[in-house]
Order: C-alpha cells, then structure tokens, then sequence
C-alpha cells in the first residue's frame, strides 16, 4: 500500500517478531487453566469457606491450599456481578493454576488512584517467575484498569499457588486470564 501510493525506500524482507510480556502467544502446550471472572455471574470454582455474598460486604478467608483452578477470597471484599472490590486494606486473592503466565484484570475504583501490592507463588516471591508489571519480590502498583502481567514462570511448568495481598484498599479485580 505504501509503493501504490508513492512512498518508497521500503525493505520488502521478512522481518521476525520477538513477542515478550503479555504479547507472547500464550504455552499452549502446558495449558491447563482457563480464564475465570471474578465477579459472581460468570465465576467458577469459588472456594472461600461460606461461598459468596452477592452486592455487600463480607469478610472472606481462603483456604491454605486451594485444589487446580479454585480461587478464593480473603479480608472485607464486595462480590458483585462482574467484579470483586476491595473495601479495606490487607485483602488478598489466591488461585491454584496450571499454566506459563497468570495475569489478571483489574484496577482502581476511583481514577487517578493507585493501589500497591504483593504477588507470592507457592508462598514465596516468584524471583524468576515475575511478570512484567512486578518486580522479582513480587512488588507492584495497580494505577489503571487494564491486564497485569503478574506471573511469567520458567519450566517446568506446574501447578502453583498464586497469592496477591492489596496494601491498600479500592482495587476492582475482573478476570484472571492465563497463557
């Protein structure tokens, strides 16, 4: 299109793309967990004692190991149709999960806020296994709503137990997506 409309000095060579963070196709080959929501109309495999309490606020606890795809709640959470909001600090998400890269959907409640937080796998910080929106202790800010790339595990790969505790409170979790 450029040529037929005049422009020239274009390589015409193959070029190849080195796809990194949430770009890179997803390890289709060690798969095994699917996308879930977090809000109660399209969630699966809730597993915080007691189930969900939908549209108030409820105190939620997890269990200390979660089975392949559960996902719980803990601290004062708000469940609602397409989402989970924290409403006090120190609240936290575990998901037990099978897959190369976990990330998840979520952001501020109110715009221009940030709110930071911790990511342990398997109860520790991933080192190695960090996504690109953490540090290697697990380390990061959520500041807009939009995918994080919170796990991006080396092989092998196997299940894992995925945990993020919020500093603060006002972050509205959506969907986790895995690849």
């Amino acid at each position: 299109m450029l040529t037929e409309t005049g422009i020239g000095g274009i390589d015409r060579e193959s070029v190849s793309v080195d796809a990194r963070g949430i770009e890179a196709a997803a390890d289709w080959g060690t798969l095994k967990s699917p996308e879930n929501y977090v809000g109660y109309e399209r969630t699966q495999n809730f597993a915080s004692p007691g189930g969900a309490v939908v549209d108030k606020p409820r105190m939620y606890e997890r269990r200390a190991r979660l089975r392949l795809n559960e996902w719980a709640l803990s601290g004062d959470w708000t469940v609602t149709k397409e989402t989970a909001a924290l409403n006090k600090p120190n609240g936290g998400i575990a998901y037990r999960f099978h897959a190369r890269d976990l990330h998840l959907v979520m952001g501020p409640a109110a715009p221009g806020t940030f709110i930071r937080f911790r990511v342990l796998i398997d109860g520790r910080p991933p080192g190695a296994a960090h996504g690109i929106d953490i540090d290697e202790q697990g380390n990061g800010t959520v500041t807009e709503q939009r995918l994080y790339q919170l796990i991006r595990q080396p092989k092998p790969i196997a299940d894992r137990q995925f945990q993020i505790e919020f500093l603060g409170p006002g972050v509205e979790a959506f969907a986790f997506t895995f690849g």
